[in-house]
């Protein structure tokens, strides 16, 4: 029996809990930092890959993606809404964005993200570098079921740079 194959085969998306407080998210995507990066902050891509499909329906997607310039996703997952929302405090095109992560639920519990793009034989590598704001932050971020959303939607996202090429 042959073996299904894939000619461009996805790559594994990484999650590694650094301290109690940090965890580090990394895969490479089959598309050059360039789209990587406008697929990561322009609202019209954002809203094709963010949010798992199989479970979470995009609502809104605002992005004003400048140093000071704020975000804000809205999705609905079993008729209730939810927004993540946050401030740009570095933007590098391409290469590197930080900003500030936050939960409606959880409004005093920002977390700091750091995102790097780095270009590699015409893929990206992205890294994410996620800061939480204590220990039970970070485990109830993971025990929300966080990690297998993450990496639905970094497939999404995978799939949807690929196109863009």
């Amino acid at each position: 029996m042959a073996e299904a194959r894939s000619e461009s085969p996805r790559s594994a998306t990484v999650l590694e809990v650094k301290s109690d407080r940090e965890i580090l998210i990394s895969r490479t995507f089959r598309a050059p930092p360039r789209i990587v990066f406008d697929a990561w902050t322009r609202p019209e891509f954002v809203r094709r890959w963010w949010a798992p499909k199989s479970c979470v329906e995009v609502v809104d997607i605002q992005a004003d993606v400048r140093v000071g310039g704020a975000y804000r996703y809205q999705t609905r997952h079993d008729g209730r809404d939810t927004t993540f929302y946050g401030t740009y405090s570095e933007v590098t095109p391409h290469t590197r964005l930080a900003y500030t992560q936050i939960f409606d639920m959880f409004p005093d519990a920002a977390v700091l993200v750091t995102i790097t793009f780095e270009e590699r034989d015409g893929k990206t590598h992205l890294v994410s570098h996620e800061v939480y704001p204590s220990k039970e932050a970070l485990e109830g971020a993971l025990a929300s079921g966080m990690e297998h959303g993450l990496r639905e939607t970094m497939d999404q996202l995978d799939e949807l740079v690929a196109s863009l090429r």
